[in-house]
């Protein structure tokens, strides 16, 4: 039975909760919720396992603060022998806009300090990734501020739309492959109804 980590990136805390640089927490939550995984605190990582479709979903949401996110991934890709192209790490960017998502099967951590730290840990930027835009909608200066941030009200039917096709991204990864996943995703605009 083929096995997947499912990896959501985000600082644990009430305090972070729901913010937009918690969007992989948010989206490996309404994953496993949809597939009625339980998450437990285990090692570095709250831990659900989801079973669909004749695969396993280890799915983890990092303890370790998102600085520190490689040593989760890490742990857990050699504890359940899962190759690391079975991985996808869900992600905030701020160089996409807020309407976009981009799944990518390598790629540079573009400054941003959970991927680093990955890419650090693993010794390689070739981890699949699904980037989720926040937009770049702040004052000069005022980017942390940003994406410690919650969704403004017009936000928040985007943001749902999108966690909603982030489950679909991460069914398909894990069904049709990474490649047509990304011909399916990568040039959608996304807009609520």
């Amino acid at each position: 039975m083929s096995k997947f980590l499912i990896t959501g990136l985000g600082n644990v805390g009430s305090e972070y909760a729901h913010t937009r640089h918690n969007i992989g927490f948010d989206v490996v939550t309404a994953f496993a919720l949809k597939h009625e995984g339980i998450f437990k605190t285990a090692r570095l990582a709250e831990v659900a396992e989801v079973n669909w479709r004749g695969k396993i979903f280890i799915c983890i949401r990092p303890t370790t603060y998102m600085n520190l996110s490689g040593k989760a991934l890490k742990y857990w890709l050699d504890r359940e022998k899962i190759p690391v192209e079975r991985s996808l790490t869900i992600v905030d960017d701020l160089a996409l806009p807020l309407d976009k998502l981009r799944l990518r099967k390598s790629g540079s951590h573009a400054g941003h300090n959970g991927l680093q730290d990955i890419q650090y840990i693993l010794g390689t930027d070739a981890y699949p990734k699904l980037r989720f835009g926040l937009g770049n909608n702040y004052p000069k200066g005022m980017q942390v501020e940003f994406v410690l941030s919650r969704w403004h009200p017009e936000e928040i039917p985007l943001v749902k739309l999108k966690i909603e096709k982030c489950v679909e991204i991460i069914e398909s990864f894990a069904t049709i492959g990474i490649d047509k996943t990304m011909s399916l995703v990568n040039n959608i605009s996304f807009k609520p109804n």
